[in-house]
């Protein structure tokens, strides 16, 4: 592949301060990819500039690419004769026995339809630039479109009122959303409503969507648009899920995503069919009470605030509050937005999904991708295209649908209940499965792995049911009804002599058995899990070598489980890559990159010569960062925390030894990681039974990290604070020692800088556990498919790259900035492997020392530190 080598600046890239050289040689790579329509590999150490070294990148490269096609289309409208003549020199050489009459004729045609496009193009960008321009300078307009605003919500209020007297008078309209409408297949079904909507459809400029893993990290990309010197001209759109940018207080209440998603679509086609419907009989009139519609989604100011959100950059927070002064629909209104925007930042389900992509209007021919924070791509692709149903789930999906089918019985057209009857068909299929009343001779293991075909070939008639699914909506219908109906004295089955009945009165006393039970597990329940079915089934359609179908079976039925395992990520990355002109991946720390290259871009059809390498250093001078591998404790004993060796308490009490040392030299925060919860729990326990944690406690004050995320935010401000109180206050503690998990929530996307992480220690090397069955199937896709290099399988490659890549994440939390200092300090002789090292990011293996006893690596943290003393 085409490594990028720094050159002098050939570009000027605006920034709003001087640049460090690695910001300007990253910036300039990062042009050169997009120019070449590249697949770039950025990595840029956190603390190195490295969003704002995009954004500036970037955006230049989209500016001139503007400018330059502004110019040829000015070139094409000022002299089409010229391109006339060439066009028609090429056709004479070329097809030398075509009349010149024809020829003639069709070339004035072509050039005629150029010029007529070129022109159409331009007057749409011009009337966008001077709309936009007026609204961002037209402080009188503004506050008259937010007067209007305040004007409509007292009317929507008063309409509000009215509708609530109405609907205590009757319910029975609202039960006309939850049926499903009658199906049509594709045979029968006419495409012209598609055509319709495509004609409609606005045309997307060139554009660049950002996306990264959490919200807090898009949000600190956008507040760094905002002070980069594009801020205040950029059209920038920030999407997000409607539980983050919904202002309707009847679907917030819901609180549960799904159940917000199905009200909110079910509001919207209450307002299309009232608009379709406005002329109709008085028979349908007489029905009486409207059908809810959602205040905030009228098309006017909709494409107000579409305006407005191109005219200045908005995180989420000020979307919802814009919103709540116009009373218009924040959700809505930035998807409008997509079309004429030059960024997009959204979240990774919404570009790397492909049905999200389509839902959410994003097109991705011949735009620019970034994707942030992508050091862990491979596993989120694969983790997003994966689905996992339990048997209380599957029984709770067939009790509820049976309950439908026979409520609205009545109701529904045929081929509606034949396709409802195919499905519970299904269901019922699949828990028997997990019954073992089915191929019994397979269940002789607890957990069990088989290909897709094995499943599609008893559910043949999958395929048209997908449709069904898909052009039915039924999922949404069964939510709307089971929030509709649940906790009314519904019964959990029907009782009727009929053999369909009987057949699943079973079905139903399971579900009651299941009520009066406590959860294993602290998790919200789906108001339906039929979204969490189709999904599973949905993903039967993979390609039978792209995944496996795991079967977890446990002496409950409601805790087996059925599990879509995705093996081939690259499937779902190939469209990705063919559609876009240029696709950038960046992060923090992206080695080890073999594996990555391997799996997902080679796979997906990404070539050598197609791919563009950027790796810089840090901004830190050498000498502020202390990397050591120790291989040895204080007393000699030897560090290698094997699975045989980890759990002796002599390497245990030799480990605190270790940290007991660190503690009474390191001032500040040391934060230590452990390869697992449970050998966190195991050595802290000997730790207290013998006293090594009590004289820790003694120079530190000790934190752990939580069980749940809901106490993490606290955690770290108590830490923070006690460093604080420490540093101030010269009391017998020197500051905190905080006891993490690699993996966990304190390994990735926390900020340790300063005081906060002046050490970080890794305790052992967190493999992963090699008994899965999930990562059984996975190496062995691996080494049949992927090439072995350096005689090692891909398999085991695949094991010590998900090792590295847990320690990079984990020890990148220190360093964060140009002044900054720390040590770290990896105890387990196995880094010192030269195949090891080698899968550390440069910065830190450069300065990484070794040391085979533990007197040295002692002293040198003491020299680190009273530099930084003196630094600081």
């Amino acid at each position: 592949c085409q490594v990028f080598t720094t050159k002098p600046a050939q570009f000027r890239f605006p920034f709003p301060f001087q640049p460090y050289p690695i910001q300007e040689s990253f910036m300039e790579a990062l042009y050169t990819a997009l120019d070449q329509g590249k697949v770039g590999i950025f990595e840029s150490p956190t603390g190195t500039g490295k969003s704002l070294s995009l954004i500036c990148g970037a955006l230049t490269w989209l500016r001139d690419y503007e400018e330059q096609k502004k110019l040829e289309a000015a070139r094409l409208l000022d002299g089409p004769e010229k391109k006339c003549d060439a066009v028609e020199e090429e056709n004479s050489t070329s097809q030398p026995s075509e009349p010149a009459w024809v020829s003639e004729f069709v070339q004035k045609k072509a050039e005629r339809d150029m010029v007529n496009k070129l022109k159409d193009e331009e007057l749409k960008r011009k009337k966008r630039e001077d709309r936009l321009e007026t609204i961002r300078h037209n402080a009188q307009l503004r506050y008259a479109m937010k007067r209007k605003a305040s004007e409509d919500d007292e009317a929507v209020k008063l309409l509000q009122l009215s509708r609530e007297g109405a609907e205590s008078e009757t319910l029975n309209p609202e039960e006309e959303g939850l049926i499903v409408a009658e199906y049509e297949s594709d045979d029968e079904a006419t495409l012209c409503d598609e055509d319709d909507d495509e004609d409609l459809e606005e045309d997307h400029v060139t554009k660049i969507y950002y996306c990264s893993r959490t919200h807090s990290q898009l949000a600190q990309f956008v507040h760094e648009v905002q002070k980069s010197p594009y801020g205040a001209a950029v059209r920038l759109v920030n999407l997000g899920s409607r539980q983050n940018l919904c202002i309707n207080p009847e679907v917030i209440r819901l609180g549960n995503v799904q159940m917000m998603n199905d009200r909110c679509l079910e509001m919207q086609k209450n307002k299309h069919e009232k608009q379709e419907k406005a002329p109709d009989s008085e028979t349908k009139r007489r029905r009486g009470v409207a059908k809810a519609t959602c205040p905030f989604s009228g098309f006017e100011s909709l494409m107000a605030m579409r305006d407005e959100v191109l005219v200045k950059v908005r995180d989420v927070e000020q979307l919802l509050q814009h919103g709540r002064e116009t009373h218009t629909c924040p959700y809505y209104s930035t998807r409008m937005a997509i079309p004429a925007a030059q960024v997009v930042v959204l979240p990774y389900q919404s570009l790397l999904h492909a049905s999200t992509r389509k839902a959410s209007g994003i097109k991705l021919k011949d735009q620019i991708v970034i994707i942030d924070e992508a050091h862990n791509l491979t596993d989120t692709i694969s983790a997003i295209h994966s689905a996992e149903v339990s048997g209380a789930q599957f029984c709770r999906a067939h009790s509820q649908l049976s309950q439908y089918s026979e409520r609205y019985r009545s109701r529904l057209k045929a081929k509606n209940l034949m396709y409802i009857k195919q499905i519970l068909f299904v269901l019922e299929g699949l828990v028997r499965t997990l019954g073992g009343q089915l191929y019994d001779i397979l269940f002789c293991l607890c957990i069990l792995s088989c290909s897709i075909s094995f499943y599609l070939a008893a559910l043949l008639l999958w395929f048209p049911v997908q449709k069904y699914f898909e052009k039915s909506m039924i999922s949404h219908k069964l939510c709307g009804f089971v929030e509709k109906y649940e906790g009314s004295g519904v019964n959990t089955h029907t009782v009727s002599k009929n053999k369909e009945n009987r057949r699943i009165e079973g079905l139903g006393r399971f579900l009651q058995t299941l009520q009066n039970k406590p959860t294993v597990e602290d998790k919200p329940i789906m108001a339906s899990p039929m979204m969490l079915v189709e999904s599973f089934l949905f993903a039967l359609t993979n390609a039978n070598k792209d995944g496996r179908v795991m079967i977890q079976r446990q002496a409950c039925l409601s805790q087996s489980s059925l599990k879509f395992l995705l093996l081939n990520a690259a499937v779902h990355f190939t469209q990705i890559v063919q559609e876009c002109r240029a696709v950038i991946i960046a992060g923090g720390t992206m080695q080890p990159v073999a594996d990555f290259k391997e799996q997902l871009l080679f796979s997906a059809g990404v070539t050598e010569d197609s791919i563009l390498e950027f790796s810089c250093g840090h901004v830190i001078p050498p000498e502020n960062i202390l990397p050591i591998v120790l291989c040895a404790g204080p007393s000699g004993q030897q560090l290698e925390f094997t699975f045989q060796t980890r759990d002796t308490p002599q390497m245990m009490e030799e480990t605190g030894r270790v940290l007991s040392n660190l503690c009474n030299i390191v001032p500040g925060g040391v934060v230590c990681f452990f390869p697992s919860y449970e050998y966190e729990k195991r050595i802290l326990g000997h730790w207290e039974s013998t006293g090594i944690l009590q004289r820790l406690q003694s120079k530190k004050k000790i934190f752990q990290e939580p069980k749940k995320a809901s106490q993490v935010e606290q955690v770290l401000s108590d830490y923070s604070k006690c460093i604080q109180r420490c540093s101030n206050a010269g009391s017998g503690q020197t500051g905190a020692l905080l006891f993490s998990v690699v993996g966990g929530k304190m390994s990735e996307g926390i900020n340790f800088s300063d005081d906060l992480g002046r050490c970080i220690v890794m305790v052992g090397m967190p493999y992963p556990n090699i008994k899965s069955p999930e990562l059984q199937e996975k190496m062995a896709y691996l080494d049949k498919h992927m090439p072995h290099v350096g005689g090692k399988s891909p398999g085991k490659a695949l094991i010590e790259n998900l090792c590295m890549k847990a320690v990079n994440q984990s020890i990148g939390r220190a360093i964060r900035h140009r002044g900054d200092y720390a040590c770290i300090m990896l105890c387990d002789q196995r880094y010192a492997r030269s195949g090891t090292l080698q899968k550390l990011p440069e910065w830190i293996r450069s300065s990484t020392h070794t040391h085979t006893t533990f007197g040295p690596a002692f002293a040198s943290i003491r020299r680190t530190r009273s530099d930084g003393i003196q630094q600081s």
